[in-house]
């Protein structure tokens, strides 16, 4: 049974207190199978046994708790954390979290990551590709990474679902099926071109959907440099080899062959991202790592979360 990194579990009292705090793009989360109800939990288990998966770590991104209100923050980070401790404490073989962070507001979040690794057993962190708008290599940000690296802890990054920041992609109707993997790639080139994988080697960082272009366009990065980033030492395609990546490719096996050749077999983790991928497609999406994967690979993506999160 493998450990599927991309999850996501929200209760309707989670999404609800959102709501009051002014987010009005709940409605994709709800009625999907991803809520903590007994029967939707019965159901959800059964699932991930027909497809082989015996644990999820649960991350509530993209409803993170991010809120330009410390207390709106606050407030919404500790009931996820809260969440997730009574989720992962009833069913302890079956789920481990990332918690959440109630970012943009530094002292906040790292009383919260103290709280949530010490006392509430979290596999982790989970933030978006950006936060508010502003990209993680903020210099703000940056004693979260120090004490995330320090702690040898888990950064799990996943869209925020904001479109790049492009009304193209908005108003295109494009969010999720470009907007998503355009914030993926740009939040990890931000990451390497910034020498974050060198600087913080302790933190785990995983990226979300293989990356998203990354690995298309390590060798284009590589050659630009000396246009672009002339002070980067470490070639994006050397630097991309520290991060981790999950599979989560909707059946696309040669997009999955490619990323184990650019950033490495050994970076790869089973993703599904339930309950976007369930029922046929939660069993691709580990059928598509075995196909993708000489055996021996595979084996080893779909069980290397277990090893390092757990």
């Amino acid at each position: 049974m493998y450990t599927d990194v991309h999850a996501h579990l929200w209760s309707d009292a989670y999404l609800d207190r959102l709501e009051t705090y002014g987010r009005t793009d709940t409605g994709g989360q709800r009625g999907l199978g991803a809520g903590d109800g007994e029967r939707e939990l019965a159901e959800r288990f059964a699932r991930n046994d027909a497809a082989g998966i015996g644990c999820q770590i649960l991350s509530v991104a993209p409803q993170v708790p991010h809120f330009a209100d410390r207390n709106h923050a606050v407030s919404a980070a500790r009931h996820a954390n809260n969440l997730y401790a009574t989720v992962t404490s009833q069913h302890p073989d079956r789920f481990a979290a990332f918690a959440a962070l109630p970012m943009p507001h530094l002292d906040a979040a790292l009383e919260e990551l103290t709280r949530a690794l010490d006392g509430l057993d979290m596999a982790g962190v989970t933030l978006t590709t950006d936060v508010l708008g502003r990209a993680l290599t903020d210099p703000g940000f940056v004693p979260l990474f120090e004490e995330l690296d320090r702690r040898g802890s888990v950064l799990y990054l996943h869209p925020s679902g904001q479109a790049a920041g492009s009304p193209l992609i908005a108003d295109g109707r494009m969010r999720w099926m470009v907007g998503a993997p355009v914030e993926d790639t740009v939040a990890a080139m931000d990451l390497l071109l910034n020498g974050y994988p060198a600087r913080f080697p302790r933190l785990r960082i995983v990226v979300s959907h293989l990356g998203g272009a990354l690995p298309m366009l390590l060798p284009r990065a590589d050659e630009h440099l000396r246009w672009e980033a002339p002070e980067v030492a470490e070639p994006p395609t050397s630097s991309a080899r520290r991060l981790l990546y999950d599979t989560v490719a909707h059946g696309n096996v040669p997009a999955i062959r490619l990323a184990a050749r650019a950033l490495g077999a050994d970076r790869l983790l089973l993703g599904t991202d339930f309950p976007y991928q369930s029922g046929d497609q939660l069993v691709r999406a580990v059928v598509s790592v075995r196909t993708a994967l000489p055996p021996a690979e595979a084996e080893a993506a779909l069980s290397r979360a277990a090893t390092l999160f757990r």
